[in-house]
């Protein structure tokens, strides 16, 4: 009679330690799960007015952006004074530099001591064209906010969103600007307060135009009415 092998069948059933240490990894995985949900369903933070400003202007779109080109023109007694051409290469940290009398170009990661005199130029003019983008840029300061207000200038009603740098940052430490918002977060005025002064200087923030998703504030008026400070030939280039 032909002998019939059995073979011996393997045995599926789990140790007491195997299960346990199933059972730690599903606990484990559990856990993370719960967490990421947990995480996941935390409602957004909140951001700050300052942070609110600069995003009613695009600065999401700013990383975007190769080039932008603008003249810097001030006027005083019905006369122009003075005007500063400026190409910001922004990836490149380049700028190209003209006025009436000469042109020319410079790295920004210059040492401070290398720096050519249009730099000051360069950082008071990107200060008035970009100035909702610097409240990103810039952290030495301080702010705090109004609801309900009356606008120097207009008398419309507004948010008063007060900046005060420190000693250290800034175009000039320890200067203040009240910004005058509408309930867009764009800034419709505002009074430029040197060393935090109590009395400052009211000009408007008018012709907002948009290029490639940048807003932009191109005349800016005293409280008389008059054009002080305008942009012209804008470009911008993605």
């Amino acid at each position: 009679m032909k002998e019939i092998i059995l073979e011996k069948s393997v045995d599926s059933r789990l140790t007491a330690h195997q299960v346990h240490q199933t059972m730690k990894t599903i606990t484990h995985l559990s856990l993370i799960a719960l967490s990421v949900l947990a995480f996941s369903c935390q409602p957004a933070k909140e951001k700050t007015l300052p942070e609110k400003v600069a995003d009613a202007y695009g600065f999401e779109n700013l990383d975007k952006v190769k080039t932008i080109s603008y003249t810097f023109n001030v006027q005083r007694d019905s006369v122009t004074r003075f005007s500063r051409n400026w190409k910001w290469h922004v990836k490149d940290r380049t700028v190209d530099f003209s006025d009436a009398d000469t042109s020319y170009s410079y790295s920004l990661d210059l040492p401070k001591d290398q720096l050519p005199p249009a730099d000051k130029g360069f950082v008071n003019d990107k200060y008035w064209l970009l100035f909702p983008f610097q409240l990103i840029w810039d952290t030495g300061y301080t702010f705090e906010s109004t609801e309900n207000v009356t606008a120097p200038i207009s008398g419309a009603a507004a948010t008063k969103l007060t900046i005060l740098y420190n000693n250290v940052d800034g175009y000039t430490p320890g200067d203040a600007y009240d910004l005058y918002l509408d309930e867009n977060h764009m800034i419709i005025e505002w009074v430029f307060r040197r060393g935090n002064g109590s009395e400052g200087r009211p000009m408007t923030w008018e012709d907002v135009q948009e290029f490639e998703g940048i807003k932009i504030t191109l005349m800016h008026k005293n409280d008389a009415g008059n054009p002080f400070l305008w942009f012209s030939d804008v470009a911008v280039e993605k």
